[in-house]
């Protein structure tokens, strides 16, 4: 098994399949993942010519606890910019949530977290 699929059994496929882990802190009470937005461009902008312009405000999710212990998801979500009309666009988060373990009302948050 690779970690990878090992990840895939703890937290939820989206933040497998479209975030990386970059960062965490470990206490006997607490677990915190950080994670950012892969630097791929979203697939329902295929066609477009996106540049990453950086990332929303970092969101925190209480996640279910491991091992005892308190998880805590800090995720950063990357913005892109459409170089021809310099439109600022985001990943559709309802698009992913479809054959994923990650629930439409998760999804919903994602979306509108930071409008």
């Amino acid at each position: 098994m690779t970690p990878i699929e090992l990840l895939k059994f703890m937290l939820p496929d989206f933040l497998v399949d479209h975030f990386e882990v970059v960062f965490s802190t470990n206490t006997e009470e607490i677990l915190h993942l950080y994670f950012e937005e892969n630097a791929k461009p979203p697939s329902e902008f295929n066609g477009l010519q996106l540049i990453s312009k950086g990332f929303q405000d970092e969101i925190t999710i209480q996640d279910f606890p491991l091992r005892g212990k308190f998880v805590y998801l800090h995720i950063k979500r990357r913005r892109w910019i459409n170089k021809d009309t310099s439109e600022i666009v985001k990943r559709d988060w309802n698009l992913v949530a479809k054959g994923t373990r990650m629930t439409q009302e998760f999804a919903a948050f994602l979306k509108e977290i930071n409008r």
